[in-house]
């Protein structure tokens, strides 16, 4: 009996030899795809739509997601250019709610993703804004998101999926860029929607391009309600072992830290990110040979470390460039946005159409552990009312570990319970 076991033993350690020098099989033979339609938006000349919609259509099951991309689209499955209806932002997030319960708003909660900012500010899974059509966003092999793992899955609750779509309609409207970069004055608002009065040094931003909120138009402009709808595709793999999950970060350049000093809990960060902010008009003190370039930063704490696999920014017009930087200045990732020069959809002219992506070789980027990142967000301000309601934004994937470490680790830690199960 005995001989036995170390036979077994001797041989299961000749399959561990095997399976880690073995190299990873890749997903992308395996790779599903659908495509699925968001609820109707209804839009008029010079409206706006900023609604949530949720139990979104989606890829059910354990799996990892690859890629997600999206677009706006009429009724007939035409792509609509920037220039008729403005995609402020679409983000996408994740929440559990409770199996056979009617009162949705007790019985879910939103899954956000892995931080840095508070509560559920911008907590979303997946996200852009008008850069969406050109902006890459596949994931390498074997990195994946993960979702559906019925392990994390609360009892009693199911995993569902939600929207919020800001989008404007520009046709007809006395300033399209104006209207776009949600300028109250246009929009006729003194008042966020909640009825509260808005501060007299606020001159545009999500404030005042609300849901259902009415942008000026030309005089004696005439133009019909259409439907659009936001069309997403989603590529994914079914979860295995041989897929590495990633974890999703957002950085935001408003994000103003406070560090908290509790007895119990020791120095706790405390993030304050306000999503948008004001760049200024032009001036003498801040001009310089390359025009007026208006440079925003901050500076944060990265809990967790881990390497890096993918990121981009998000910018608005005005945008020229994002950078993310490592404690010691190394740059970690630098995204630059597109503009388009045309008049044919993904090449509007004036409008951001895609921002530059980042995919380091696996392990060549690392952030360690506390390790204190530094983004910095760069807009031009060469005209005479700067730009209003812009985001800085930054989206990593980080693995907390690279995949002959996973496998190993995962491997292993089968193996031994194996054992251990045999054993006794």
């Amino acid at each position: 009996m005995c001989f036995g076991f170390q036979d077994l033993v001797f041989s299961l350690a000749i399959l561990v030899i095997m399976v880690l020098t073995t190299p990873c099989s890749c997903t992308q033979n395996n790779i599903k795809s659908a495509i699925f339609l968001s609820p109707k938006i209804e839009l008029g000349p010079g409206s706006v739509s900023n609604k949530f919609y949720y139990d979104l259509d989606f890829p059910r099951g354990h799996i990892a997601i690859k890629s997600f991309d999206a677009e706006v689209v009429d009724e007939y499955g035409n792509s609509i250019p920037l220039y008729e209806t403005y995609l402020h932002h679409w983000v996408i997030g994740r929440y559990y709610i409770q199996k056979n319960v009617n009162d949705n708003n007790s019985s879910q909660y939103n899954v956000r993703n892995s931080g840095l900012c508070q509560g559920d500010v911008l907590g979303q899974y997946f996200g852009l804004g008008s850069e969406t059509r050109g902006t890459f966003t596949y994931i390498q092999d074997p990195f994946g998101i993960e979702i559906g793992n019925p392990k994390e899955i609360p009892k009693g609750y199911e995993e569902k999926w939600l929207a919020n779509i800001h989008a404007i309609d520009t046709r007809g409207v006395e300033d399209k860029k104006g209207c776009t970069e949600c300028m109250c004055d246009l929009y006729n608002v003194t008042k966020d929607e909640n009825g509260e009065p808005l501060s007299p040094d606020y001159k545009g931003g999500l404030h005042c391009c609300y849901d259902l909120a009415q942008c000026k138009l030309k005089e004696g402009f005439k133009g019909r309600k259409r439907s659009l709808y936001l069309r997403y595709t989603i590529k994914w793999v079914d979860w295995d072992s041989f897929v590495v999950p990633v974890k999703i970060y957002i950085f935001d350049v408003t994000d103003t830290l406070q560090i908290s000093h509790n007895s119990s809990k020791g120095i706790n960060p405390i993030h304050n990110c306000l999503i948008e902010y004001q760049v200024e008009p032009c001036s003498t003190s801040n001009k310089d040979e390359n025009g007026c370039v208006i440079v925003n930063r901050t500076s944060v704490p990265f809990k967790s470390g881990g390497y890096v696999i993918y990121g981009v920014a998000h910018q608005h017009s005005g945008g020229i460039g994002s950078t993310l930087y490592g404690q010691d200045g190394r740059v970690i990732c630098s995204s630059i946005p597109s503009y388009g020069n045309g008049s044919e959809v993904g090449n509007e002219e004036g409008y951001i159409v895609g921002m530059s992506t980042c995919y380091p070789k696996p392990g060549s980027i690392k952030i360690n552990d506390g390790e204190t990142l530094t983004l910095l967000s760069n807009y031009s301000s060469n005209n005479n009312r700067g730009h209003t309601g812009v985001m800085g934004l930054f989206y990593i994937l980080v693995a907390e570990q690279l995949p002959h470490q996973y496998f190993t680790n995962s491997f292993f830690s089968s193996f031994f319970l194996y054992i251990k199960n045999f054993i006794y």
